[in-house]
């Protein structure tokens, strides 16, 4: 003889059936995450064409991207800052928030202070909590694959394989490639000039030591295949064979 159990029942289901007419609950999540930051240079048309410029070598270098609008080198009036905007936003970048401006206009982005709301809301004090562990490395025991996403903002990363086509790569510190590199690879992004990036097959879609990047277009074919440090000096990203 059988017996058919009964389907198991939800908890939310069965308290919105107990109490139909009790307001569903509201969730809500602190969420941290990386910005680029556009800085705009005057004159700003000369800037406007660089961009375009890059944007034609590497369509997809800001898409999807959170950026930051820091105008702190421009010191635009709020009139320019809304052609700004909307030359911007005809290029299809996404501007989160504007730094460096003294006010915005009704519609624009919100004011930031190094990455925060400058005065739209208080942040509570809260009890001191243990420091967590500092990470110093990351290790990934194979290939990085297209699509994929590799982020260690407090140190170094080695793939002990390859990084392919459409990956990516983003180091507080150095980074390590033991394979072929054909992804990005972006070393130092915790503003750290003597980080730099090592990789067995040169092969990079874009590189960047500490805000500063070059794409595929802008790294000629000497290295192409090869054994490949990058490194900065002076402002400057070098790149040379390691054989």
């Amino acid at each position: 003889m059988s017996e058919t159990l009964p389907e198991p029942i939800d908890p939310e289901t069965a308290r919105a059936a107990a109490s139909p007419s009790a307001p569903r609950p509201l969730s809500l999540r602190g969420r941290a995450f990386k910005a680029l930051a556009l800085s705009p240079e005057p004159p700003l048309p000369e800037w406007l064409a660089a961009l375009d410029a890059a944007l034609k070598r590497s369509p997809t270098l800001l898409q999807g991207r959170a950026v930051i609008l820091d105008c702190a080198q421009l010191k635009p009036e709020p009139d320019a800052l809304e052609t700004l905007m909307a030359e911007l936003k005809a290029r299809g970048i996404a501007v989160l928030g504007i730094e460096g401006a003294d006010t915005v206009a009704a519609g624009l982005p919100p004011l930031l202070v190094k990455g925060h709301p400058s005065e739209t809301i208080q942040i509570p004090s809260v009890p001191a909590e243990p420091e967590p562990q500092v990470v110093t490395s990351i290790t990934v025991e194979g290939s990085v694959r297209s699509g994929q996403s590799v982020i260690n903002p407090t140190g170094d990363v080695t793939v002990m394989g390859s990084v392919s086509s459409g990956a990516e790569i983003l180091a507080g510190g150095s980074i390590h490639v033991y394979g072929a590199l054909r992804g990005r690879a972006i070393a130092g992004a915790a503003r750290n000039p003597r980080a730099r990036i090592y990789c067995r097959k040169f092969e990079p879609e874009l590189l960047g030591i500490d805000r500063l990047v070059r794409t595929a277009e802008d790294m000629g074919t000497a290295l192409r295949g090869k054994a490949a440090q990058v490194w900065l000096d002076n402002g400057n990203i070098r790149m040379a064979s390691l054989d």
